[in-house]
């Protein structure tokens, strides 16, 4: 259970007379029990949607993946905690793009180098290259020894990892994932896939409360592709998972950005959009990422603070580095090789930013 509203900490100190007596006696012993600890920050960095078109790969295949998210690698390694949407299989070569997709082993691997800790799977692209592909790709991420949730190999597998349970610093966290469908398939009962049905997501959130989860997150796969606010069938589903138990909901599918809604307190981000991806269209190139602030107390329940939001811009080779690459929208003009894209970019953070508005963003 969270604690809304910031606090305010002060150190109370015992009431001293310095002026008279001898300063040892005055000073020692200090009473340790009267000095509150500062509190401790947990934080959590999160991403949307990492995709793996086949201009994206060929690209990495001559520049490397260095260039992905080298304006942003201090906010996935700097973060306690960080996640992002993998949506693509693993089902080796010839790495495909839309609409049935394949990317390199690499690609998770470059990732969890800089920083990236937990990977979304359960995504409509999943099942692309079928059951061989899923199965494919739990073993590259397991050989790796690579995070993931949202699909499971095996029945024991599924109560592992669904909800995937982390200890961060002391703070119990539940991640819960799950797609409206996927493009192909499924044909097989395993590997398994996180389907948006309140009978296998109300599992999850009973598993997550018995473990005593501090931190409830659900990651849904859904809304409509390129729309910018939230449906009906969204805002239904958000009340439903509040309801039983989701304390954040983060959501993907759309490619762009939606807005922020509250929902008995529990903010609901509906789509960051495209974290990179090889689409054209201006709004699928603005992302939002999000920071999550949890604060640790002593005898107190954790507190979720404010989300903070920052929108980058996924930019192709040459705009401003030789490959593809997702940039905040503060990143200088001087930094452009192509000027008309920082112009886009500006009009379009413009534009979307004018619709959604969220609180604290930048």
């Amino acid at each position: 259970m969270f604690l809304s509203g910031t606090a305010a900490f002060a150190q109370r100190l015992p009431d001293r007379n310095l002026t008279t007596g001898p300063v040892l006696e005055t000073l020692w012993p200090l009473e340790f029990d009267l000095l509150p600890p500062k509190p401790d920050t947990v934080s959590i960095f999160i991403v949307g949607d990492i995709m793996s078109h086949r201009a994206v790969s060929k690209s990495a295949e001559e520049h490397g993946f260095g260039t992905f998210f080298k304006h942003i690698e201090d906010r996935i390694g700097g973060a306690d905690l960080a996640i992002g949407n993998m949506e693509f299989p693993l089902a080796g070569k010839p790495h495909t793009g839309y609409p049935a997709f394949s990317g390199p082993d690499e690609y998770p691997q470059y990732l969890s180098d800089i920083g990236f800790d937990v990977f979304l799977t359960a995504n409509n692209h999943i099942l692309d290259k079928g059951t061989a592909g899923i199965k494919r790709t739990i073993e590259v991420l397991e050989q790796k020894g690579l995070m993931y949730t949202g699909i499971a190999a095996t029945a024991a597998a599924d109560t592992l990892l669904n909800p995937l349970m982390l200890h961060v610093r002391g703070l119990r966290i539940a991640i819960v994932n799950f797609t409206y469908g996927t493009n192909v398939g499924p044909w097989d009962k395993w590997p398994k896939v996180n389907y948006m049905r309140k009978a296998e997501i109300l599992p999850m959130l009973e598993r997550a409360k018995a473990s005593e989860a501090d931190l409830v997150m659900v990651f849904p796969h859904w809304g409509i592709e390129y729309r910018l606010h939230h449906d009906q069938e969204q805002e239904e589903l958000a009340r439903w998972l509040v309801e039983n138990g989701a304390d954040v909901i983060v959501g993907a599918h759309p490619h762009v950005i939606q807005d922020v809604q509250y929902i008995g307190g529990a903010p609901v981000i509906y789509s960051l959009g495209n974290a990179l991806s090889n689409q054209n269209d201006l709004n699928s190139r603005l992302e939002m990422a999000v920071t999550l602030k949890i604060v640790l107390e002593r005898n107190q329940d954790p507190r979720l603070l404010e989300p903070a939001y920052e929108y980058l811009w996924c930019t192709k080779p040459g705009m401003v580095e030789d490959s593809y690459s997702a940039v905040p929208v503060t990143l200088p003009d001087s930094l452009w090789r192509v000027k008309s894209d920082h112009t886009d970019m500006l009009a379009t953070y413009k534009k979307i930013h004018e619709e959604n508005h969220p609180a604290g963003s930048h």
